[in-house]
């Protein structure tokens, strides 16, 4: 027998042995999960861990930016402005009536809804991408304002690579984000409003 003969026998053998049989169940439980989770589990899973994780945070957040009464959606608080616009308060002496309503009653305003739209929009997958897109912004914005406005430390701060984990920007907000992406790039997934308005739309056209 030829060393080249040897060879292929060898490698005949070592397809047939055990490290093949690894390779192949390997192969075959994976793909099987792909088969089983594709086209829904991603997007459920990113909803859901915005729901469990960030999604009264932010109503919260919003409910404390209230005004007063019925309206109080159109009236923010102070709080809310302090917390928005902290430049623009101390520029006009913490007095909000005057406050310029262009832009910048428009802006609290905004702010204020966005936290109680976005999270509902991305909880129940109603226009979930979009949602999620414009989410990814409010946190950008809310980060850039408590770095530049309200004197978040540099160790709460943070840096990405610095091996400590537990940072508010680098840390946790970047994995805020992640979750928000996974929404953009898979979509809400089957069980969403925007599933069930896909179908609904397929039956009429």
């Amino acid at each position: 027998m030829t060393d080249t003969q040897h060879a292929e026998t060898g490698s005949t053998q070592i397809a047939a042995g055990p490290v093949a049989m690894i390779v192949r169940l390997h192969n075959a439980v994976f793909a099987g999960l792909d088969r089983a989770l594709a086209g829904w589990f991603n997007g459920l899973a990113a909803r859901f861990a915005f729901f469990s994780l960030l999604f009264f945070y932010y109503l919260n957040s919003g409910w404390n930016k209230l005004g007063d009464g019925i309206f109080g959606f159109l009236n923010p608080s102070i709080g809310a402005y302090a917390s928005i616009l902290p430049p623009v308060m101390e520029h006009y002496g913490f007095d909000v009536d005057a406050i310029p309503f262009f832009p910048w009653d428009i802006i609290v305003l905004l702010g204020t809804w966005t936290e109680f739209l976005l999270p509902i929009m991305i909880v129940i997958g109603l226009f979930s991408r979009i949602a999620a897109i414009g989410m990814i912004v409010f946190v950008i914005v809310q980060s850039y304002v408590d770095v530049a406005f309200h004197g978040l430390e540099a160790k709460f701060v943070g840096s990405m690579f610095d091996r400590l984990p537990d940072a508010i920007i680098f840390d946790q907000r970047m994995l805020w984000i992640f979750v928000l992406l996974m929404i953009v790039v898979n979509g809400p997934g089957r069980i969403s409003v925007d599933h069930l308005l896909g179908r609904w739309f397929n039956a009429r056209t």
